[in-house]
């Protein structure tokens, strides 16, 4: 019998604080983008680098999560039960 794990969540007051940063910082960079003293081609320039780092934040935070979650002990004992399944898996083993 296996003994249930913990499931790892964060509380709704966490989730609301991370979108209401998120949002904040985000509008604070396109507000700061619109009413610098440049050209439009220095704008979009400033845009198109200000969307390729939310971008790149919200795939280092996956990775990180991803990273974290395998090295959880069930889920290296789930790998290690899948590979021992494997070596003993023969389909050629009845056949001769």
């Amino acid at each position: 019998m296996e003994t249930p794990q913990p499931l790892l969540r964060t509380t709704y007051a966490y989730f609301v604080q991370s979108a209401l940063a998120f949002g904040v910082s985000f509008g604070a960079m396109a507000i700061g983008i619109t009413f610098l003293p440049i050209s439009v081609w220095q704008r979009g320039f400033l845009a198109v680098c200000g969307l390729f780092m939310v971008t790149s934040c919200f795939n280092l935070a996956k990775v990180i999560r991803d990273q974290h979650e395998a090295q959880l002990i069930r889920n290296r004992v789930d790998e290690a039960r899948i590979e021992q399944m494997y070596v003993d898996h023969n389909p050629l083993k009845g056949v001769g």
